[in-house]
């Protein structure tokens, strides 16, 4: 009987990944489906094993049972993508090489990105992977209205949380970072004329000290400045809703006024054009339903 090809699976589990053909025995290492696995890569947290015991079990301390959350060493990323050819799947890394030289490693989780010869399915075949830094931090979406008090509340759910006097100080460097990581985004769409998915759930991260994360670099869309919108393998007009993206965390994030002439939103922030993607989109949710 044929195993499933774990590219094919809702989600997976430790035993899943151990059984794949380049995952060495796990020894000390466990691994555990993260929450923000979405539709083109399973990411898996490596754990070490007796941390997840300690998480189950507990620790005394001072005659007090704590249960003290295993902090992941590295995400596992396994690409869903399949690739016809090794070419394919090598032209891939070069766009994931192109968004971290511009973004990494201020605005961007660290990525050893690797391929390897799967054999499944009674076939041999590329798949993607990768092992990235764990990113502590609170998910960022840029369509929110990202003021102080929501700024403050994100903060609050981190750890170390800064004293009230500091706050503002925080708040101020974050929108700074802001600044920095749109101007960078900016860069890599006029200088290498691609950009990385903002627009998805959970894609940005904003962490403890500050800074603007990007986490998710499993849709990195070529930008054209022509009438055509482009659309992804599932029909989603990423590219224009991740320019879209970009100015709303220039206008709610940086706190800055977003110039509708500028060279990068001239042709993707019109009004026309707009109406056309939100159509697009439309479709897109109605076909997930």
């Amino acid at each position: 009987m044929t195993k499933e090809d774990p590219r094919d699976k809702l989600r997976l589990t430790h035993e899943d990944v151990v059984a794949m053909n380049f995952v060495r025995a796990p020894g000390i290492y466990v691994y555990r489906r993260h929450y923000r696995a979405g539709l083109r890569s399973h990411i898996m947290q490596i754990l070490l094993r007796e941390d997840l015991d300690r998480e189950r079990t507990g620790v005394l301390r001072d005659g007090v049972r704590l249960f003290p959350k295993a902090r992941p060493l590295k995400m596992l990323r396994i690409f869903r993508t399949r690739f016809k050819t090794l070419r394919e799947a090598e032209e891939e890394l070069v766009r994931f090489k192109i968004i971290e030289a511009h973004l990494a490693p201020l605005h961007m989780a660290r990525s050893n990105e690797f391929l390897v010869d799967f054999t499944g399915g009674g076939q041999r075949e590329p798949i993607l992977c990768g092992l990235q830094e764990y990113m502590e931090g609170e998910t960022i979406n840029p369509w929110n209205r990202l003021d102080d008090e929501e700024l403050a509340s994100l903060r609050n759910r981190m750890p170390n949380q800064a004293a009230p006097e500091c706050q503002r100080e925080w708040i101020a460097d974050v929108r700074a970072q802001a600044g920095s990581f749109v101007l960078q985004v900016k860069q890599l769409i006029s200088r290498a004329g691609y950009v990385p998915d903002l627009a998805g759930s959970g894609n940005l991260i904003l962490t403890p000290l500050g800074l603007i994360k990007l986490v998710d670099i499993n849709n990195i869309s070529k930008v054209s400045f022509d009438s055509s919108i482009p659309l992804d393998d599932r029909g989603y007009p990423v590219c224009d809703k991740s320019v879209e993206a970009l100015s709303m965390l220039e206008k709610n994030l940086a706190g800055r006024h977003v110039d509708p002439g500028d060279e990068v939103y001239r042709v993707f922030l019109d009004p026309h054009r707009m109406e056309k993607v939100r159509e697009l989109e439309r479709r897109f949710t109605g076909n997930s339903l």
